[in-house]
């Protein structure tokens, strides 16, 4: 039987998810509740395609099309995400994943496709699937089920910062207050320069992965400094969505959040701890390095209309540096007001 692709419909998630689970290449963003996730969180149409032979699914691509008048039209697996791209069982359901792809570009009409791999599958043509130059890098670290073994892998002067929050005092809870976290990340982000998310996109996500996410909020003496949303998939963990008070450094807050998210982790039976994506030259770049992480480069292809050129929207961007530095400027309150119009065009 030949292979065929059509349309994800609620009926099939199940199973969708079912192969996800069965592929070594995939990764919690390949599942199928980031379609609703980008529908409802940020109003951007999804077009998640699974490809059939013999009633079976051999092959999954999860694709949404952010368009946006200030950053422009594109096609990307998956927005909002750090890994994507289609995963398919073999070379047929590749080849047939590839040209609906294709076709679905043009009839749509939108010059950029993205597709945001961990690992180039073998079936990738580079010539017709360029690279950014400036790469992202990811960084990801087996952990054990031991506490001081863990703690013993971070680099010194990192352990040493973590040893003191311990020294303080400071406690985590778990939970999954998305108000609380919001109210931290949306200070954290807008000192950055950057556009925060709706209080609504982690209310959101919590909703619709209540398997899969938690909320670990470091504590001072009762208040809170620092918060991270955490994903989980097999036996993985991903800190994702997460910042601290300007108080935070002083206290030791952000290295004390992310060990208690390692330490508890492990203790749950998870083994690798992905501590997500940044651009080289970053101060996360630099931190995530200095706790004993290794950068691994990712691979993010990009087919190209005739004329389109590869989006360049990251705050290393020299264009975008006036604007960061007002940003930084702007009250809180107003950074919150329209923050999530913006960053929704940022997938």
């Amino acid at each position: 039987m030949p292979t065929t692709c059509r349309p994800l419909d609620a009926a099939a998630e199940p199973a969708w998810d079912e192969f996800v689970q069965s592929r070594p290449d995939a990764s919690f963003f390949h599942r199928a509740g980031w379609r609703h996730v980008i529908e409802r969180g940020f109003r951007h149409p999804t077009h998640y395609t699974l490809a059939e032979r013999d009633g079976a699914i051999v092959g999954v691509l999860p694709l949404a099309q952010v368009r946006t008048r200030l950053f422009g039209n594109a096609l990307v697996s998956v927005p909002f995400c750090v890994y994507g791209g289609p995963l398919a069982a073999d070379a047929e359901a590749a080849d047939a994943l590839a040209a609906h792809a294709a076709g679905l570009m043009r009839r749509l009409d939108v010059p950029v496709m993205e597709l945001r791999f961990r690992q180039p599958p073998p079936w990738l043509d580079e010539a017709e699937w360029p690279a950014r130059p400036d790469l992202y890098v990811t960084f990801r670290k087996p952990i054990t089920s031991a506490d001081e073994a863990n703690l013993k892998a971070i680099p010194r002067k990192q352990r040493a910062m973590v040893r003191k929050g311990i020294d303080r005092g400071l406690a985590s809870v778990i939970d999954r207050d998305a108000d609380r976290l919001h109210r931290i990340y949306a200070e954290s982000v807008r000192n950055l320069g950057t556009p925060v998310f709706a209080r609504s996109y982690f209310r959101l996500l919590l909703d619709i992965f209540p398997d899969s996410t938690d909320i670990v909020t470091v504590m001072d003496s009762g208040e809170p400094i620092a918060a991270v949303l955490n994903f989980t998939f097999r036996d993985e963990v991903l800190p994702y969505y997460g910042g601290g008070r300007a108080i935070a450094r002083e206290r030791y807050g952000n290295d004390f959040m992310y060990w208690e998210v390692m330490r508890r982790a492990a203790a749950r039976g998870l083994r690798l701890f992905d501590f997500g994506r940044s651009k080289l030259g970053t101060g996360a770049y630099a931190f995530k390095k200095n706790w004993g992480f290794s950068p691994e480069a990712l691979h993010y292809r990009f087919r190209l209309a005739p004329g389109a050129e590869i989006p360049d929207h990251n705050p290393l961007n020299p264009k975008y540096r006036l604007l960061i530095a007002a940003w930084k400027r702007l009250p809180l309150p107003v950074a919150n007001a329209i923050g999530p119009a913006i960053v929704r065009g940022l997938g």
